[in-house]
């Protein structure tokens, strides 16, 4: 199938890139919150061919295909037709870019754990930062702004117009953000929480028939001691993940409550 309109004019993208065909899944994979094992199981269920991004997108760490969206936009050229789940880092509004639909899904966790799971991954990762206090790293701009700041809510509510980087865009979220961010969550087809992992894989494997296998565990860093007044300065710097998480923490527990009791 050919693609339309692939093209990167100033800070945005054209639209459509493709039209594709048949149920198609779009995971947003928000960073440390379980989806690296997630991936993994979907191979299971998918195969590697049916899965973007695999070894034939890129190198992970040189071209980054799980990150880059001008990469998925050359890639979906070649390999759309075949796509059936697209499984990367990229914004919610990223869908607008491939055109079809898509089921979508995605998990969220508290913002302090996220955030120290960054950091700590971050140092086991970096050798040069091993011996930093995870507040200097915390402190550092590119990551702060990139990666760290509200970046749940910057991922599920960021407007193509203002996607500049892909993941790493830098850009300001407000209250208004935050009310489309939980908007979103309430639109997609399935919102998990990282403190129930279980629960989310029975959703998928029970109400979505998947085939995931036995549990994987990926990228898991070792926690360690960090100060009440850190913990208290990640939460109230990412204030709009907090209220983001909540809202979906509070859905979460609503529909496995109805399942257990059988009311809706």
């Amino acid at each position: 199938m050919p693609a339309t309109g692939v093209g990167i004019s100033g800070g945005g993208y054209d639209v459509p890139v493709a039209t594709p065909t048949g149920e198609r899944y779009f995971f947003l994979h928000l960073q440390k919150t379980g989806g690296t094992a997630l991936f993994k199981r979907l191979h299971r269920q998918f195969g590697r061919a049916r899965i973007y991004p695999n070894a034939s997108d890129g190198d992970v760490t040189t071209v980054a295909p799980q990150l880059s969206v001008e990469r998925l936009l050359e890639r979906w050229e070649v390999r759309g037709p075949q796509v059936q789940i697209v499984a990367g880092h990229f914004p919610l509004c990223t869908t607008e870019l491939l055109g079809g639909s898509f089921r979508t899904l995605t998990i969220v966790r508290h913002p302090v754990e996220r955030t120290l799971s960054y950091l700590r991954h971050h140092q086991d990762l970096t050798p040069a930062d091993r011996s930093k206090d995870l507040e200097e790293v915390y402190e550092d701009p590119f990551r702060f702004k990139g990666l760290i700041h509200n970046h749940m809510t910057k991922m599920l509510a960021l407007r193509l117009d203002d996607m500049t980087a892909g993941m790493l865009t830098e850009a300001h979220m407000d209250d208004e953000d935050r009310r489309r961010a939980c908007d979103a969550l309430d639109q997609m087809d399935l919102v998990g929480i990282q403190e129930d992992f279980n629960g989310f894989w029975e959703v998928l494997v029970d109400e979505w028939g998947w085939r995931l296998g036995p549990p994987i565990f990926a990228n898991r860093t070792t926690p360690r001691p960090v100060s009440d007044a850190f913990r208290q300065r990640i939460a109230a710097d990412n204030d709009l993940d907090m209220a983001v998480y909540e809202h979906a923490l509070a859905a979460w527990r609503r529909r496995r409550a109805s399942a257990t009791t059988g009311i809706v």
